[in-house]
């Protein structure tokens, strides 16, 4: 195992935070020190393991940042009990890494950094459906190969977007975020699937139809899917934007990949289990028409056999939320949970949180996943 280095912030603070990666900007570092806090940071660039995260946690630990790419179970959470710890925050939106149920068990308030990232990975999404539908990768390592002789009609022929259906599976923050450059951006007609119906999203739409239409532009149209089978059979582009649970794991699936349209476009910036990769792999080499943009992997950092040899797939490193303003804002708020849960300051409750990113941010956690089972007070409440 390697030895890991570690940074120490204000260490004359009362209380004591572990932060597992080192994160962008101060303002987050700061905020732990006005709650009094020593903050201790991994200078690592590869993930804690389990093991790694408890000798981390010792015997004194109040709170703890937290990464996707780490496993917070039981043990974790029943070790940061026992430092006489009560909050942890995951830096990032999902938490499919955490296991909630035995944390709320153990009394640890757990929090995410939502609203944040959204426009950031939103428009990763389309940057990939772009690159893929329009070669962009193939025909770069063409160039750079010292392939390109000549312009040619026929060279890397890709899929125009415009006038086309676009489909979102999962129509929260970052997929109505998504939905909207589809539409507004590439001027294509919207599908979407989602447990809930959303109003707001269609009636956008609609205004913008109309919109065109007084332009004199073909207008644009927008549904809701009763069923995934019949989203993807409409689709042109398909981007996933489902958190990923029991029920979402491999929900794009050999079956489900034959239902979608040959020459379809797949996207892929939510969590890579969402996605059988092997079936993916042999979907793409059957149909060469059909093309993959990814940013996430079914176990990440490891890629599927043959998925990076394949021409018609577009491959990330996990970066849909890499812009400062992102990244600086997930700390923000992944302190702020931390914080004002050391401080016995309530619960945010309101879906806005950029009250949190300004000078004078609410006494108040902008996101805690279980703090109504934990009984703690919501802001503005007795």
């Amino acid at each position: 195992m390697p030895q890991r280095q570690w940074r120490s912030h204000f260490p004359q603070g009362s209380r004591r935070v572990v932060v597992t990666q080192e994160l962008p900007g101060r303002r987050w570092l700061e905020m732990l020190r006005a709650a009094g806090c020593r903050v201790d940071v991994c200078r690592a660039d590869s993930p804690l393991s389990a093991e790694e995260i408890r000798t981390a946690i010792g015997d004194r630990c109040d709170g703890v940042i937290g990464q996707v790419t780490e496993t917070w179970g039981e043990n974790e959470f029943r070790a940061l009990r026992a430092a006489g710890g009560c909050a942890y925050s995951n830096y990032a939106v999902g938490y499919n890494n955490v296991d909630l149920a035995a944390a709320t068990r153990l009394g640890i308030a757990v929090g995410n950094t939502p609203g944040v990232l959204t426009e950031t990975t939103a428009e990763l999404a389309a940057a990939l459906a772009l690159a893929a539908a329009r070669r962009l990768g193939e025909s770069e390592r063409f160039l750079r190969a010292g392939k390109f002789r000549t312009w040619l009609p026929t060279l890397f022929l890709g899929t125009l977007f415009r006038g086309k259906t676009a489909g979102v599976v999962g129509a929260g923050r970052i997929g109505v975020a998504a939905a909207r450059i589809f539409v507004e951006g590439f001027r294509m007609h919207l599908i979407y699937q989602d447990p809930r119906p959303q109003p707001a999203l269609e009636e956008r739409v609609r205004a913008f139809s109309g919109f065109l239409a007084a332009q004199g532009e073909p207008p644009v149209s927008c549904r809701r899917a009763e069923t995934l089978e019949e989203l993807l059979a409409a689709s042109d582009l398909v981007s996933l934007h489902t958190p990923l649970t029991a029920e979402t794991r491999h929900l794009i699936d050999a079956r489900r990949l034959a239902a979608m349209k040959p020459d379809a476009v797949l996207v892929n910036t939510s969590r890579g289990p969402v996605i059988d990769e092997a079936a993916l792999v042999e979907h793409c080499r059957r149909h060469p028409d059909f093309r993959a943009g990814l940013d996430v992997y079914e176990r990440e950092p490891e890629l599927a056999a043959g998925l990076a040899d394949l021409e018609n797939v577009v491959l990330l490193p996990h970066i849909g939320s890499a812009s400062p303003e992102a990244r600086e804002g997930m700390a923000i708020l992944a302190a702020a949970n931390v914080a004002a849960r050391l401080l016995g300051h309530p619960a945010w409750n309101r879906p806005e949180i950029e009250a949190f990113l300004g000078e004078d941010p609410p006494p108040a956690s902008p996101s805690l996943l279980n703090a109504a089972e934990l009984g703690i007070a919501r802001f503005g409440e007795a």
